[in-house]
């Protein structure tokens, strides 16, 4: 099941946290939304996660990686 919904969703919720980032400073929002759109996976989501291609695998990763390296800034900043 290719749904291009999902796609959609995950590149709009990937430019919302971008444009949190870059342009308002709101670095938990920007974690917040990049989360959101891992659930939106824009890949095959019959495909288990063993077979799917490394590339697949590091996309998600990084996602991942950037969602926590959002939510550690977030935090770091706004600790007083």
């Amino acid at each position: 099941m290719k749904s291009p919904f999902n796609r959609y969703l995950y590149i709009g919720f990937h430019l919302l946290g971008a444009y949190q980032t870059l342009f308002t400073r709101d670095y938990m929002q920007a974690a917040a939304a990049l989360g959101i759109g891992l659930a939106f996976d824009p890949f095959n989501v019959e495909q288990i996660w063993n077979e799917r291609p490394v590339w697949q695998k590091a996309v998600l990763i990084v996602n991942l990686a950037l969602v926590a390296a959002m939510f550690g800034l977030g935090i770091g900043l706004y600790d007083r």
